[in-house]
């Protein structure tokens, strides 16, 4: 094999002396041996790296001749040295970092400005916009609603109660709730009257040039952050009262039930010791007169203790409303004597601003006063009107037992009157009236039964149907109170304004009020007919069970048919009369009802409580002048 060297000429060598080559086609070699001048040749002394070396081997066909070549590629690494500059790196750096800093603060700069110059631009069109929008109008909020719901829940549950006699005491705990929760309404829509009031005052002035715009919107949104302040700070206040009054109750609602609990228990026993000396039968009556004693007591005592917590809540929450109203004005001359102070606001205009302020809260007293008798009138029909529905349930109740009991002694009374007759003896009676006490007693607890379970789903539609209804009609009554802050803006004075309050407020309690009476009336046509047809159900199946099992029982006991017919068509008539008479009774208790209501409303005249609240703002206006 022979190496290239760089003049291009070839190298060649021989085999060492020994070395042994096959005369064979097949390409054997041994490693050559260099000579000295050969080896100066090789890339290692040089003193460079050797990169590629490809041999490829041919092996003549001589026998003692070996012929190699082989191509180098020789390459040589070049090594430079970098010093580099590390202050020159410092100062790129320092350029970078402030450029960069520069550029930061110039765009946060041009997005500051162009947020300001956007707000400037959207507030001259939405400031009143949203103010009216979103802050005119809003004494209805969503706990109102939701208040205003259960309540109308109650009234369901107090018309589907398994105790009729409490029902009456229910419905005048549920008048003081709805009478606290139209206070707290009244009083809200006093707020927000006030609110737009002052609004609207400083509105005219800053339209007549005694206050400039820059000054308005400062004053107004000063007023609106008090405003905010001063119900939160109300309503924490309310929490707290409510919180310490309700465990008030609860501790003396506690002690008071302990020393009733206490007196029971000695009352038993003093009555044991007295009832030791009578017979058995008049110690049993008079304990069980005792026990339902003592439990009238002790609801009595409840109720008492529960109508007197309503009245400490109502008393805490006018305590609070009238601290309200002070406080709003408070803030109101605070504002004008400190712009007057800073010199934004005239002396002569604030005297006139004060006069216009304290001459409108006269008319937004006469409004309020409206308010008050409009709703209470209302809400005076609408307790009339349920008290009536409450007495017409019991009155369907008493008609269903008695046509309920009216089958069953008439079953009974088929028996004996054949017995006395001669036709069954004393023994077979006894069992005819055992069998005839059960099947009256399987009917009876089947109609519970199915009253309870058809009750519970009737319940359940009704209270979905009126949360619809109400619900969809509190919407209806909130988009038209919203729509009530155009007519902010396009009013021109304050009376304008309160005139538009009068007649919104006016018409929407007296919706709601007729909403409320037809829902009330529905469920009591609903609750009514599901009563009387599974109860006319119960007694058609007992004058079937007299016509049917006993009769044919009768008859196979050797009872005559002439005689049994007889006394079933005496029992069919007697029945017919029993339910007329149960009719014309029920209708004689809705006649009273409906008079009763007709009282009620004329006592409570609208015009006449709105007389009478005038007339005490009358005296009370010479009492402290």
């Amino acid at each position: 094999m022979s190496p290239a060297s760089p003049s291009g000429r070839r190298l060649e060598t021989r085999p060492q002396q020994g070395s042994r080559l096959s005369g064979s086609s097949s390409c054997q070699s041994e490693t050559p041996s260099w000579s000295a001048t050969q080896r100066r040749w090789r890339p290692e002394a040089l003193g460079v790296e050797r990169v590629c070396c490809c041999l490829p081997c041919s092996l003549s066909r001589a026998r003692h001749r070996t012929q190699l070549k082989a191509l180098f590629t020789v390459t040589a690494e070049e090594k430079i040295k970098v010093l580099p500059n590390h202050g020159l790196h410092v100062a790129g750096f320092f350029v970078a970092f402030i450029v960069s800093l520069v550029l930061a603060w110039v765009t946060l700069f041009i997005m500051g400005r162009y947020q300001c110059w956007k707000g400037s631009v959207l507030t001259g069109h939405q400031v009143q916009h949203h103010e009216s929008k979103l802050e005119h109008s809003q004494f209805t909020s969503a706990d109102g609603v939701n208040e205003d719901l259960a309540l109308n829940d109650h009234m369901v549950d107090i018309l589907f109660s398994e105790d009729p006699g409490g029902m009456l005491q229910a419905l005048e705990e549920l008048e003081i709730a709805t009478l606290n929760q139209a206070d707290a309404e009244l009083e809200a829509c006093r707020t927000q009257i006030s609110k737009d009031v002052i609004a609207l005052l400083l509105r005219n002035l800053a339209s007549s040039g005694r206050l400039s715009t820059q000054v308005e919107r400062r004053m107004g949104a000063v007023f609106k952050k008090q405003f905010l302040s001063l119900e939160r700070e109300i309503r924490e206040e309310l929490d707290r009262k409510m919180v310490a009054l309700t465990a008030e109750c609860d501790l003396e609602t506690r002690k008071k039930t302990e020393n009733q609990y206490q007196r029971e228990v000695a009352a038993t026993e003093e009555a044991e010791e007295l009832l030791k000396r009578v017979s058995e039968r008049s110690a049993a009556e008079c304990s069980a007169s005792l026990r339902a004693l003592h439990g009238l007591e002790l609801g009595h005592l409840r109720r008492s203790l529960a109508l007197q917590k309503e009245e400490d809540f109502a008393r805490a929450r006018r305590q609070l409303a009238v601290f309200q109203r002070s406080e709003l004005h408070n803030i109101f001359f605070a504002q004008i004597k400190s712009a007057i102070f800073k010199g934004e606001l005239k002396p002569e205009a604030a005297k006139m601003l004060l006069q216009d302020y304290c001459n409108i809260q006269e008319d937004v007293e006469e409004l309020m006063d409206y308010f008050q008798a409009s709703k209470r009138y209302h809400l005076s029909k609408r307790f009339g009107h349920r008290e009536y529905l409450v007495q017409n349930i019991q009155s369907s109740e008493t008609r269903v037992q008695g046509l309920l009991s009216a089958a069953a002694a008439q079953l009974t009374l088929l028996i004996q009157k054949h017995e006395r007759a001669g036709y069954l003896d004393e023994g077979q009676m006894e069992v005819l009236l055992e069998r005839a006490q059960t099947e009256v007693f399987s009917v009876k607890q089947k109609l519970d039964s199915d009253l309870k379970q058809e009750k519970k789903k009737l319940r359940q539609k009704l209270i979905t149907r009126r949360r619809r209804e109400m619900l969809q009609k509190h919407k209806e009554q909130r988009k038209e109170q919203l729509s009530l802050g155009d007519a902010f803006r396009a009013a021109e004075d304050v009376s304008q304004y309160l005139g538009q309050w009068r007649s919104l407020v006016a018409g929407h309690i007296a919706a709601l009020e007729e909403l409320q009476e037809c829902l009330d009336q529905a469920a009591l046509d609903g609750l009514r007919a599901l009563t009387l047809s599974l109860s006319q159900r119960a007694a058609e199946e007992l004058w079937r069970l007299q016509n049917s099992a006993v009769a044919q029982e009768l008859l196979r006991r050797g009872a005559p048919w002439l005689f049994l017919q007889q006394v079933l068509e005496e029992h069919s008539k007697e029945t017919a009369a029993r339910a007329e008479q149960l009719e014309a009774e029920e209708r004689d208790r809705d006649q009273e009802g409906v008079q009763s209501v007709r009282q009620r409303l004329k006592e409570d005249d609208l015009e006449a409580a709105t007389e009478e609240q005038a007339e005490l703002r009358r005296w009370q206006r010479c009492i402290f002048a």
